[in-house]
């Protein structure tokens, strides 16, 4: 990432600008086979505000200190789920999106997280490949916890088809 972006957990000055970043992040996905929801859906600002009070919100912000990017993660018992991650066109390719997951990847082991999850698209260039190339490895039917088969069952009620969408998952302390 470029020295003269930061990363920190969000304050409550930057949440109105985060749905603006989530939409234009989810532009990205035009062309690709999606469905329109995944074009449209905004996190509800109350959400962010419930993840920034918990300290589960992480912002990238600007040389001149505007939010760029953010990840919005979850506990569940010994594990973080990364809900979102999203990084604003106009920003991306710097290595923003790679040092939020760091960060979050840090600050999870320092608390005591054995891993971390998310879900994504399998084949989609900045989604599956790039998660893979951060250390995060495929996570079969079999190894699904009750609340990831939960996810990936609503997620396919939302309209995003499980046959192009993968489960991954990090062990925290092996970088």
């Amino acid at each position: 990432m470029e020295a003269s972006y930061s990363i920190e957990l969000a304050q409550p000055e930057y949440l109105h600008k985060l749905s603006e970043i989530e939409s234009q992040a989810a532009s990205l996905f035009r062309g690709w086979n999606v469905p329109q929801s995944v074009l449209e859906e905004a996190t509800p600002l109350e959400e962010f505000q419930a993840a920034q009070a918990a300290g589960l919100l992480w912002v990238a912000l600007s040389p001149q200190r505007h939010p760029v990017g953010f990840a919005l993660v979850e506990r569940e018992g010994l594990r973080l789920h990364l809900e979102e991650l999203d990084v604003h066109p106009q920003h991306g390719r710097r290595g923003i999106g790679r040092t939020l997951v760091e960060t979050v990847g840090a600050w999870a082991r320092d608390h005591g997280y054995a891993e971390i999850t998310l879900t994504t698209y399998r084949d989609i260039p900045w989604n599956g490949s790039f998660y893979a190339k951060l250390g995060f490895q495929v996570l079969g039917a079999a190894e699904l916890t009750p609340t990831l088969r939960e996810r990936v069952e609503a997620e396919a009620a939302r309209g995003l088809d499980p046959a192009l969408r993968v489960v991954m998952c990090k062990a925290l302390g092996t970088d």
